[in-house]
């Protein structure tokens, strides 16, 4: 009987130490879901390739990881279609995805209304239902919301 009950102890103890380690592995973790809907290149620009990229740098000094989601919608779908004027920004947001790690998702219900086919998108950004859809989910994951409008 007392070995049954150390067994459950030394059991207990290891789960318990178990999820310490999880919790502090995941406090490493900062992520942030952007919302953006401008129109403007230029805030584009600073505000979320400039931004990410000083971010990650910041974090990773700090030991930490940084996750990013944009969701875009409103006037930014010009930035994500192939057959555009502004392909040296295009490269710039394929870096972002590829080197540190950016999820794009556009919404759908946007690009209907707009015309635009799903196939002149960027192949790295993912078509969601709608931008709805994704900014919620990113914050029930815990994401901090950052508009960028």
């Amino acid at each position: 009987m007392v070995r049954i009950f150390l067994r459950f102890i030394l059991i207990t103890m290891t789960l318990g130490f178990s999820s310490a380690l999880v919790a502090e592995e995941n406090s490493h973790e900062i992520k942030a879901v952007y919302d953006l809907k401008t129109g403007d290149s230029k805030t584009l620009e600073r505000t979320l390739i400039s931004g990410v990229m000083k971010n990650s740098v910041y974090y990773q000094d700090q030991l930490q990881e940084f996750r990013v989601k944009v969701v875009v919608h409103g006037d930014s779908y010009q930035f994500f279609q192939k057959d555009n004027n502004m392909a040296e920004l295009g490269k710039r947001l394929k870096t972002l995805h590829e080197s540190y790690g950016v999820e794009f998702e556009i919404c759908k219900a946007g690009l209907k209304k707009n015309n635009i086919p799903e196939q002149s998108i960027y192949p790295f950004v993912k078509i969601i239902p709608n931008a709805t859809i994704g900014l919620i989910g990113a914050q029930n994951k815990g994401y901090a919301y950052i508009p960028i409008h």
